[in-house]
């Protein structure tokens, strides 16, 4: 199975330095960039269906930068001004720098794990008289709420924002090696797209179990799955199969 060319369904990188451009740089490979899925925020009228009150809630967990931005985005739509006293749980640091996108962060009181929902509910867990809102994709991950609901953790979901297929069909008659997926919506897009998709020579690279799983129940091949030991990123996992195409050749 001779690896030319990729499909990697993310946007491209920022700027000039990405190690999918050292690797197509290494391999003489065609690496295209292309979103399987888009993020669409949820209308104010659909917001106010959910019967959520944003006053009621003083901290805001944060799963991720879009979070950040679609709560933002509706708390504008609905007027709700945001309390400096509001606290903010992030599940990195990455996400709790974002924030000063929308405050001033020094002036804040936010909180940040290194990255997984269980290291973040042990800070919650200090904070117990708190009132959690946990704004999220209408595809949120089940182990999300249910970590917090393991620690007793009281907290509010509601849905600002949705994940959609992309419109693929451009791309109906061009062909790829590799195709590569980081989520199980983009999946979901590639049969939306092209329900009579067959998979046969084409490669297939997941990262993440659950996406890893979609893979298999949509009944298609799994060639390369990261992380694994010997390959924690993406990268690393599809050069270590590109080396291992090779030695067969």
């Amino acid at each position: 199975m001779a690896i030319n060319t990729i499909l990697v369904s993310q946007p491209k990188p920022e700027g000039d330095k990405s190690p999918y451009y050292d690797l197509a740089e290494k391999y003489k490979l065609k690496i295209d960039f292309r979103p399987f899925i888009k993020v669409e925020g949820v209308d104010p009228k659909e917001f106010r269906a959910q019967r959520v009150n944003l006053p009621e809630h003083t901290s805001i967990i944060l799963t991720s930068k879009v979070a950040v931005d679609h709560f933002f985005r509706i708390a504008e739509a609905t007027r709700f001004e945001v309390p400096d006293t509001m606290k903010y749980f992030c599940i990195t640091e990455a996400v709790a720098l974002y924030l000063q996108k929308y405050v001033t962060y020094r002036k804040r009181k936010i909180f940040f794990g290194k990255q997984t929902i269980d290291e973040l509910a042990e800070l919650m867990k200090k904070h117990k008289n708190e009132k959690f809102l946990l704004p999220c994709t209408d595809i949120l991950r089940d182990n999300i709420p249910l970590t917090l609901e393991q620690q007793n953790i009281p907290f509010t979901k509601v849905t600002l924002y949705r994940t959609v297929a992309s419109d693929l069909s451009d791309l109906e008659d061009v062909y790829y090696d590799m195709l590569v997926f980081f989520s199980p919506g983009g999946i979901e897009s590639l049969f939306k797209n092209f329900p009579d998709f067959k998979q046969n020579n084409t490669a297939i690279a997941a990262f993440g179990p659950t996406t890893a799983n979609a893979v298999i129940k949509n009944n298609l091949r799994l060639d390369v799955h990261a992380p694994h030991p010997k390959a924690p990123s993406m990268v690393g996992a599809i050069e270590l199969f590109i080396k291992d195409q090779l030695k067969k050749k």
